[in-house]
């Protein structure tokens, strides 16, 4: 038996060495597919079971799945058809930058038998985008002294393409002195050079504004521009010159902001202002901005922001020194980052197995990569776990890892099991990382959460505070450990209209419901919304139960006045016939209260009035009657303040003031104070004796206009009646019906007929009379002359 176990075990060695010779031999081989950018997602890229020699089905029997660096998936695997489909658009700018060609790199891998297969997608770049300037107005000082021929270097613009779809030439705008030559840096970049054609004049022509244009190479192409304003200036003869004009400095890469990087110099042989030198960075791109600053007066770049060997590895800085005029020179600065061991290795899981059931053969649990950013020694990398358990690495290809159990596992034995992955760097000092897996033995989640109630209904007063517990809902699962973890969430509320985000909340351990903002009950009486309770097992299970919210209303608003208007710049003056019986209706106060139930009851109450008992208010409804009998000796005038309260607790109230005019008949017009009488009448007190003695004199006269006058109204007024109530001569306002309907603030209709005096030039008021429709018994007045006073009296003006 022993000699046999033997055997079996060295043929299965035997077996696991060929096999995992063949996974290295078919991942070393590279597949190279090509994507354009901005290809739509679900696109076509390939067949890779034709790629790699499967049957139809293969892909799916044998588990394959494509994984990348980092776990950003960008293919996604039909494992039915074998095709391998775009997952997202891919934007070649955003995945590489400049870099070019813009590969990334995946894995195809086979889980049975385990096998893995290398690729890259290339991402051919598009002219998405167009050449900015990043200085979009430059300014040169030229000499007026500058030979033909002197060439000034611009500013150079950028265009996030690569290949031939980034910048091409530059072209400048027709003008008689310069042209402009498309020069290349060492980099590869291409920057515009000025150079002048002929001899410039100041006095001439002091200055030129010109538009530099950059064009792409694509097609078609796509262009970009700048403005340059050229400055003639006097004669500045010898411009700053640096010594040495290269300079190579290399800075470790976690140095600190702040950190001089070299110090500059440069100097000009003139004298006088001509020969003070500021420095300036030339030609920096965004990025080189933002990490450089150079001190304009001493020459000293420091660092702006911390640098990154991983990221970039060198800058090219240009530093140009101008003097007071237009003369500048210029030097390179190129600083190398050197790598230090500042990034720890990085784990990532791409295929992981938490729960294995126990008595299971060789299982794989895990399948991850580890990478280092830093490079050379700083990047070399070992993987191990701990030796006393029951599983083992096994290292495939390219820094690819898998974990597998090494005999089956007896959940009654140990059912959990912490697997510690420790990643180590060589550099100095070692940087390691660890990862923690958790591999259970357990059993399978089958009880999903249950409420304790299939619905709650819960109620909150209106105006709560925000953040106020208004109930809580509770579940629990039969399940053990994880499994019985209940989180609970809010679900997409039944009615789309209700904004459920902002009226509540839950949390998620313990199910309190809070109100996140105080509640109106005028604008929200009721709410549903439901609640769901999901476990922590794998797959996860849940249940929902709905939740009700009523909200109760309390007593915040006071009733509101619709009738009278009181917010009038004139008040509203109800008319009383002086022969009004008791309980002639003369108002209605009109009010309603947002609130409802008992909030919401309205009662009226006379606070004060000008002749007490004269009116009264009846409490339910509002009306306002007479109390008694009007007289000769009540005053014309009345005033009356009404109060308007509601039933809440406390009670709301608002108060209304009524004006009421006693009239004969409503056609006595409005007297005016005895007040306003004697004013008027004082003035004419001292020519009482001139008007006798005039009356005296023209008696007679008088007495016979009086008689024309007479007879010329009698016949005005025949005429009148054959064609209605009034007659209004061209050109002044005509009569017309005013009315006041019963559903406003009287429970009758009232009409008014308005007629102005013809003739007149005035626009007065000839006669006011109203008619009457159902008005409980009483009948309107006769016709009302109009006195002098009248339009005074009621507030009308003469325009």
């Amino acid at each position: 038996m022993e000699v046999g176990w033997k055997l079996i075990c060295r043929q299965r060695q035997v077996f696991f060495f060929f096999l995992f010779l063949g996974l290295a031999q078919a991942g070393s081989e590279f597949r190279h597919y090509s994507v354009v950018e901005e290809t739509e997602g679900s696109s076509f890229v390939t067949n890779l079971a034709k790629d790699l020699g499967l049957g139809q089905g293969e892909l799916s029997r044998r588990g394959a799945r494509v994984i990348s660096k980092g776990n950003k998936l960008y293919l996604q695997l039909d494992q039915e058809t074998g095709d391998l489909l775009l997952n997202e658009k891919l934007d070649r700018e955003e995945l590489c930058g400049q870099t070019e060609p813009c590969m990334l790199r995946f894995q195809v891998l086979l889980e049975n038998p385990l096998e893995f297969f290398q690729a890259e997608l290339q991402v051919i770049d598009i002219n998405d985008h167009a050449p900015v300037f990043m200085d979009r107005d430059m300014l040169l000082k030229i000499s007026e002294s500058s030979p033909p021929g002197t060439k000034f270097p611009l500013k150079n613009a950028q265009d996030m393409d690569v290949g031939r779809n980034n910048i091409e030439n530059y072209t400048i705008s027709p003008n008689s002195y310069f042209r402009v030559l498309t020069r290349k840096r060492s980099d590869g970049r291409k920057y515009p050079e000025l150079v002048l054609d002929k001899v410039l004049d100041r006095e001439e022509e002091p200055e030129l504004r010109l538009t530099l244009t950059a064009q792409d190479g694509g097609s078609p192409p796509r262009f970009g521009t700048a403005q340059v304003s050229i400055e003639v200036v006097d004669i500045n003869d010898n411009a700053p010159e640096f010594e040495p004009p290269f300079y190579r400095v290399q800075v470790p890469e976690d140095s600190p902001i702040g950190y001089l990087i070299v110090k500059v110099s440069a100097t000009d042989i003139d004298t006088g202002v001509n020969r003070e030198i500021s420095y300036s960075l030339f030609q920096a791109s965004e990025e080189i901005s933002k990490t450089f600053e150079i001190n304009a007066m001493t020459g000293e770049i420091r660092l702006k922001k911390q640098l990154d060997f991983e990221t970039t590895q060198s800058y090219e800085v240009n530093i140009e020194a101008r003097d007071t005029g237009s003369l500048s020179g210029k030097c390179t600065v190129l600083t190398q980052v050197m790598d230090v061991n500042d990034n720890a290795p990085e784990v990532t899981m791409s295929a992981l197995t938490r729960q294995i059931p126990e008595n299971s053969p060789e299982t794989v649990v895990a399948v991850f990569s580890v990478s280092d950013l830093d490079s050379e020694e700083n990047g070399k990398i070992s993987c191990y776990i701990q030796d006393d358990l029951p599983f083992s690495l096994k290292s495939s290809i390219e820094n690819f890892y898998t974990l597998v159990t090494e005999r089956p596992l007896d959940r009654e034995t140990r059912a959990e099991y912490n697997v510690t992955i420790t990643v180590t760097d060589l550099g100095k000092p070692r940087l390691k990382t660890e990862h923690n897996i958790t591999v259970l033995v357990s059993d399978v989640n089958d009880n999903a959460p249950a409420f304790t109630q299939t619905s709650y209904t819960l109620s909150v007063r209106e105006n709560n505070s925000p953040a106020l517990h208004i109930g809580s809902v509770r579940a629990t699962d039969r399940d053990a450990g994880a499994n019985a973890q209940v989180t609970y969430s809010l679900l997409p509320p039944l009615d789309a209209h209700v904004p459920l985000a902002s009226l509540v909340s839950i949390n998620p351990d313990n199910g309190h419901l809070f109100a996140l903002r105080s509640l109106d009950y005028e604008a929200l009486r009721a709410f549903e919304f439901r609640v769901g309770a999901a476990d922590r097992g794998s797959p996860a299970l849940s249940s929902q139960a709905l939740v009700r919210v009523l909200v109760a209303d309390d007593n915040d608003n006071a009733p509101f006045v619709l009738y009278p208007l009181q917010n009038v710049s004139a008040p509203c003056t109800e008319l009383v016939p002086r022969a009004a019986e008791a309980g002639y209706l003369v108002t209605k106060v009109v009010a309603v209260d947002g609130d409802s139930g008992q909030n919401a009851w309205l009662s009226y109450q006379l606070l004060k009035a000008t002749e007490p008992g004269l009116f009264g208010v009846w409490a339910h409804n509002g009306e306002v009657r007479t109390a008694r009998l009007l007289s000769e000796r009540d005053a014309a005038k009345h005033r009356l303040l009404v109060l308007v309260k509601d039933n809440g607790e406390p009670p709301l109230s608002a108060s209304v003031t009524l004006h009421v005019l006693l009239v004969d008949g409503f056609s006595q017009p409005y007297l005016p104070a005895p007040e306003a009488a004697a004013a008027d009448a004082a003035p004419a007190a001292p020519l009482t004796v001139y008007l006798v003695v005039a009356l005296a004199s023209v008696s007679s006269l008088f007495v016979f206009s009086v008689l024309v006058f007479v007879a010329v109204r009698l016949c005005r007024r025949g005429g009148a009646a054959s064609v209605g109530r009034c007659s209004v001569p061209e050109g002044h306002f005509p009569g017309h019906l005013v009315d006041v309907s019963g559903t406003g603030t009287l429970s009758q209709s009232y009409q008014y007929e308005v007629c102005l005096k013809g003739g007149s030039g005035t626009s007065e008021f000839k006669f006011l009379k109203p008619t009457v429709t159902n008005f409980q018994g009483h009948s309107p007045g006769p016709d009302i002359e109009e006195t002098p006073n009248f339009r005074k009296d009621f507030g009308f003006s003469n325009q």
